[in-house]
């Protein structure tokens, strides 16, 4: 196993900047999935971002911008990690949200072993690893439709991509968290009638150090026919005119 990455002190000036108060041994352990995650990344193209320093802004504290939104969640909430790659921001979130479940959602099978080892080299109880597609599980009511009371999902798609992916997995009263960039208002007006279709509204857009978090409500249920099928959510965005 490689030696964890030591973290920059721009990465923790920032950290407590969001108010993230780390239990002990936290930050050694996000440095060790940082370590797991560029060591896999020759075998698996799971990352773009191989420099150490902008890693630890770009995954770590880009994950970690979550937190604050998560916070309020009872003991044992489950969160879903949607189309979770190369794991984040499932795997920083596990690491210093123990309370809280983690199901990631990654469709491409050998993503899901490095995911899974990752996972048992960290020792990290709360998360498990689901190799499926968005469009399936969200149609899936046994195990995953409307059964979490959180989603998180970034750069997977536009906005009404990411609603069709994500609002059918969230139990009404529950949220999808997508994080997003400098495009975020611009997206979320493009999807605002897919939002509204899918039973979700829109309740904020918050600027976090590292780009926009857009803030879903599930309002009401989503209508049986969505998600539709494997493909389509990304083939015909959803009240998206062709151009």
């Amino acid at each position: 196993m490689p030696d964890p990455l030591p973290p920059t002190p721009e990465f923790l000036a920032a950290a407590a900047e969001l108010g993230i108060d780390f239990d002990p041994g936290d930050v050694e352990r996000l440095g060790r999935f940082l370590a797991i995650l560029l060591d896999a990344n020759s075998r698996f193209n799971l990352t773009a971002i191989t420099d150490p320093a902008e890693a630890w802004r770009r995954h770590i504290l880009d994950a970690l911008t979550l937190v604050p939104l998560l916070a309020d969640l009872p003991e044992n909430a489950r969160v879903i990690d949607v189309g979770t790659g190369g794991g984040v921001p499932g795997l920083p979130l596990a690491i210093v949200m123990p309370a809280l479940r983690f199901t990631l959602l990654e469709a491409t099978g050998k993503k899901c072993v490095y995911l899974r080892q990752a996972a048992e080299a960290l020792e990290l109880k709360n998360v498990e690893v689901v190799n499926d597609r968005a469009e399936r599980a969200g149609q899936d009511a046994k195990n995953h439709r409307e059964r979490y009371d959180a989603a998180v999902i970034r750069a997977v798609g536009a906005m009404a991509i990411i609603a069709e992916y994500a609002l059918p997995l969230v139990r009404k009263g529950g949220l999808v968290l997508a994080v997003k960039g400098a495009k975020a208002d611009e997206e979320v007006e493009a999807a605002r009638l897919a939002i509204g279709l899918l039973g979700g509204r829109v309740a904020d857009i918050q600027t976090t150090p590292t780009g926009r978090i857009v803030v879903l409500e599930k309002a009401s249920l989503t209508p049986r026919d969505y998600p539709r099928r494997d493909g389509e959510p990304a083939r015909e965005p959803l009240g998206v005119k062709p151009k």
